[in-house]
């Protein structure tokens, strides 16, 4: 899911971000240690199945199903140590009007039942203490008196009350009132400019494995100019600058669609993807703490980005006339689909405890508040058109021009549709292709971050598509699909050849030899002559999802105490997906089962003196080639828990600590026993080396040697003075940054920026000289570092995660109405950490993946979301009935070795659900769809 980074400061636990001192504790971190994860997570020897090497269930199961504090709803001033017991609640005002300029508010109501607020906050307390919205999100926080919303739902007000009874029943008596806001005179509705807009255009070689012509990542992506919010594109010249030639390649495609050959089918198709709500399960809040005493200011919230909030929430204080020395974050487990990345809520939550009389305040959306506020997902346009020789069935042009609503906030809108481009190809190889897209401004309430992030939408329209396409080729659907497969080392329409094997084919093989595939004719007769009112369909679907932003990096620490304890922090933030169980799974490769302790969110990571500086995403080449010559400097400190990217890249730097911990600890310690007594002992007859090491129920063997327990291994490694705790930070540009390290006298070149080690107990005067850092490290100088090309940006994505989706559905002639009946699907995934929450996700992600295509939709403008009616009275969520919740069935391709990788795929499963859907009701029907959900109502219009 690569997107344009966030302006950052680099920070480390305990710095000045401008003049704040900034602390991030997580609920569970050794600066929180009373309340949170130590109860929340079960301890590992329960839950890990020691001789099958498999986790029972998930470290946090226990905790949710019996109601403990999991999440930072859950979360009351009383619960959080050194806090006033007292709870003060808050909640916001909106306008519902982009007409009319804003005249004020009129709490009359609440003024004759003597419930007036305690404190009114407005954006003249905004103006007067100097509080400003980070760039990021754009608009101020509240609306001014004169001024037009930017978009519906935009805050007017906060109103703040210190006891519960009096909190409540204001918010329940002016909720629907339309005269507390009032409004003034007329206006015109807002206008702006596009957020942004970009182009991809690649002329692909005689064959897919030849050098391209011309491609984004050999030369360049085309950004426009906006004239009277329009973008301008540069003039097209063959042996102009790259962006001329790329102009002048992208009209040679347009020529070639335009004067196609008779023996080319040219397919043409706008396609529209709806507005949704993310219905996250916990709705939006925090509870803040404004110690005035000593200026310290405490936010609990449920955050995907917890560095970004310690970034730019001291900053919001430090330029404010409020006299703030400290900041302290405790994140907490979160779910949010990608609605708790960049959102804005909890700031308010800052605002509301700044003017809160030092007291905690609790500002928490109800699901009416939700609706109207939070984050949404974008609707798209796409206009597609692709040639097709009909002879052949080979995809030969690809033109695709989207345009992205993102409503009255930028927040992702560019990401999001940059995504979405670069996904529209979907499993297929295109030689040729133009591929614009632009993210635009409107009224709507905002829509940011969202699973499937843009390529929900156009994969979605892709796979529809091509089912009509082969309609018209009178052609098997999946043959067709089979014609164009995307193959190994073949280039992507950004012209990057994708990581590993891909095997979209190897899927498309198993779904036409499914049953429910081969099966569908008959069944279809047999079920209409039961059914007559019905008609029966089958669809199929195949997409594969990119995991991942285009610039990753974390941190992790492993640590391995003396009696075999294995500790493990880092930087991801645990939204629902298992994180934390996954974490404890992952180093059982190395350590020979799960770790007894993890710890998720951590942002205290000094020991490795790190720092960033420009953004990752627009670095020139010049500078990093400047900054990668300190040894401390990195491309990107920490990356949000987004994008799919917690199996693969946040495990990745916990593996190649744990491999280390092994190489140089776990390893040298049973060499160092097997080879004790007379004649090199128990090894010398037998030839044993570091590849034949095998974890055994816990204890490791190599050739015949004695199992040793991990207990055994850890007091010896500990007494030998090897190798016992790291700390990795890793970057990603869709390949990792290496460098050279020198541990114990041998150099290594090793896949990670930067690297500190500890040594156990038995350490030599010389090796605790060198443990010099906060938790007793010492940190290791890299050499000949190698961090991946600036232009590497361009590739938009290398790795790729492929599932397909075969369902059984029904349409009622006389409703419209369809139910699915069953769904089977393939996923490949590499290696699974825990199989279980893979599952999860595959059953999850359908539901959502249904929702989309069948129910979930909202008007974008006055009779939607934004004028705060909105509930689920409204807003049809999928229900266990309609998502054959008991049929269901699902494959999970096996690794090609055990060796294989971890793949991202919570956003994957839920994306080919919705395609296939749509081909199983033409196949029913007749009639091939262009526009979701795919309602009764349209249904009926063309029975």
């Amino acid at each position: 899911m690569s997107r344009p980074s966030l302006s950052r400061r680099s920070f480390l636990k305990g710095s000045a971000v401008a003049g704040v001192t900034a602390y991030l504790a997580p609920l569970g971190s050794d600066a929180f240690g009373a309340l949170f994860e130590d109860r929340v997570l079960s301890p590992t020897n329960e839950a890990w199945q020691l001789a099958e090497g498999k986790m029972r269930f998930r470290l946090d199961g226990i905790a949710k199903v019996t109601g403990s504090k999991v999440f930072a709803r859950d979360i009351r001033a009383k619960d959080m140590p050194h806090w006033p017991d007292q709870q003060s609640h808050a909640f916001i005002i909106r306008a519902t009007r982009c007409d009319h300029s804003l005249k004020g508010i009129n709490l009359s109501r609440l003024e004759q039942a003597g419930l007036m607020p305690d404190q009114l906050v407005t954006a003249e307390d905004m103006k007067r203490d100097k509080i400003e919205v980070p760039r990021f999100f754009g608009p101020d926080f509240f609306l001014a008196k004169g001024d037009t919303a930017a978009y519906l739902g935009y805050p007017v007000a906060m109103l703040i009350y210190h006891d519960f009874a009096r909190y409540r029943l204001a918010k329940s008596r002016i909720r629907f009132a339309d005269d507390v806001v009032t409004y003034g005179e007329q206006t015109p509705l807002p206008e702006k400019p596009p957020y942004g807009a970009f182009r991809y255009i690649r002329v692909g070689g005689e064959t897919p494995f030849a050098e391209d012509t011309f491609s984004a990542l050999q030369e360049t992506v085309l950004y426009p100019d906006f004239r009277k919010r329009h973008p301008v594109w540069p003039e097209a010249l063959e042996n102009g600058k790259n962006t001329e030639k790329a102009m002048f390649y992208a009209q040679q495609l347009q020529d070639k669609l335009a004067n196609a050959p008779d023996d080319w089918l040219v397919f043409e198709g706008e396609y529209n993807s709806q507005y949704t709500d993310h219905f996250a399960m916990e709705a939006d809040n925090a509870n803040c703490w404004f110690d005035q005493s000593k200026g310290d200011m405490h936010v609990v919230c449920g955050t995907q980005s917890p560095q970004e909030l310690v970034n730019w929430m001291p900053e919001v204080l430090s330029n404010s006339s409020f006299q703030s020395r400290r900041f302290f974050l405790h994140p907490a487990y979160t779910v949010g689909y990608g609605s708790k990345d960049a959102t804005i809520f909890p700031y308010y939550g800052l605002i509301a405890a700044l003017y809160a009389d030092g007291k905690p305040v609790r500002l928490a959306n109800d699901r009416f508040e939700q609706f109207q506020a939070t984050m949404k997902r974008h609707p798209f346009t796409m206009k597609n058109r692709l040639a097709v020789d009909r002879e052949t069935g080979k995809f030969q042009v690809f033109k695709q021009d989207l345009t992205a609503n993102g409503g009255g906030r930028a927040n992702f809108s560019n990401s999001v549709a940059f995504v979405g481009a670069t996904a529209a190809q979907s499993i297929y190889y295109m030689p040729n292709s133009d591929l614009t897209a632009t993210a635009i401004y409107s009224r709507m309430p905002e829509a940011g971050s969202f699973r499937g992030y843009g390529t929900l939408q156009t994969m979605s329209a892709t796979e529809l598509m091509v089912d009509e396409i082969a309609g018209q080729l009178n052609m098997d659907p999946i043959d067709l699909r089979l014609r164009n497969v995307f193959k190994s080392g073949m280039k992507n329409t950004q012209g990057a050849i994708p990581a590993g094997h891909l095997r979209n084919e190897e899927i498309l093989h198993k779904a036409r030899n499914h049953s429910i595939w081969t099966e569908r004719e008959t069944r279809k007769q047999a079920y209409e002559t039961a059914h007559p009112e019905e008609r029966y369909g089958v669809g199929f679907a195949c997409v594969q999802k990119d995991f991942g932003h285009g610039a990753e990096s974390a941190f992790s620490e492993v640590r391995l105490t003396p009696e075999g304890r294995i500790e493990v922090r880092n930087t991801g933030a645990e939204m629902g997906t298992g994180y934390s169980t996954g974490q404890a799974a992952v180093v059982a490769a190395w350590l020979g089962r799960a770790a007894d302790q993890v710890r998720t969110a951590e942002m205290e990571w000094d020991d490795m003196q790190m720092y960033e500086t420009t953004s990752p995403y627009f670095i020139s080449q010049e500078e990093q080639n400047k900054s990668i010559k300190d040894p401390r400097w990195t491309p990107l400190l920490l990356q949000a828990s987004s994008a799919s990217n917690s199996a693969y890249y946040f495990s990745f730097p916990t593996l190649e600590a744990a491999r280390i911990i092994f190489r140089h600890g776990l390893w040298p310690a049973a060499q160092e026993f097997w080879q004790r007594g007379i004649g090199g002992g128990q090894s010398a007859p037998y030839v044993v080396r570091e590849e034949n090491a095998r974890w055994e129920a816990g204890h490791l063997t190599a050739r015949g040697m004695e199992p040793l327990s991990l207990e055994f291994l850890a007091k010896r490694a500990h007494e030998m003075g090897l190798i016992t705790g790291v700390i990795s930070h890793a970057f990603n540009r869709w390949e990792w940054s290496r460098a050279d390290y020198e541990i114990n006298g041998r150099s290594e070149n090793l896949p990670l920026d930067g690297l500190a080690v500890q040594y156990g107990i038995g350490a030599s005067e010389a090796q605790k000289a060198l443990m010099t850092s906060k938790r007793g490290y010492h940190l290791l100088t890299r050499k000949n570092p190698y961090i991946p090309p600036t232009q590497r940006n361009n590739a938009g994505v290398t790795y790729y995660s492929g599932c397909g989706t075969l369902v059984e559905l029904a349409v009622h002639t006389g409703t419209g109405k369809v139910s699915v009946l069953n769904h089977h699907t393939f996923l490949e995934c590499g290696n699974t950490l825990v199989e279980q929450l893979v599952s999860g996700q595959i059953q999850g992600g359908i539901a959502m993946g249904i929702g989309h295509a069948l129910y979930e939709e909202m008007p974008l403008y006055e009779d939607g979301p934004g004028n705060g009616t909105w509930n689920i009275n409204r807003y049809h969520v999928p229900r266990a009935s309609e998502v054959a919740v008991w049929q269901q069935t699902s494959e999970i391709l096996p690794p090609l070795s055990r060796t294989d990788p971890p793949k991202g795929i919570a956003e994957v499963v839920m994306i080919p659900i919705v395609g296939a859907i749509g081909n199983g009701i033409a196949h029913a029907i007749g009639h091939h769809f262009r526009s979701l959900p795919i309602t009764p109502d349209k249904i009926r219009e063309v029975l």
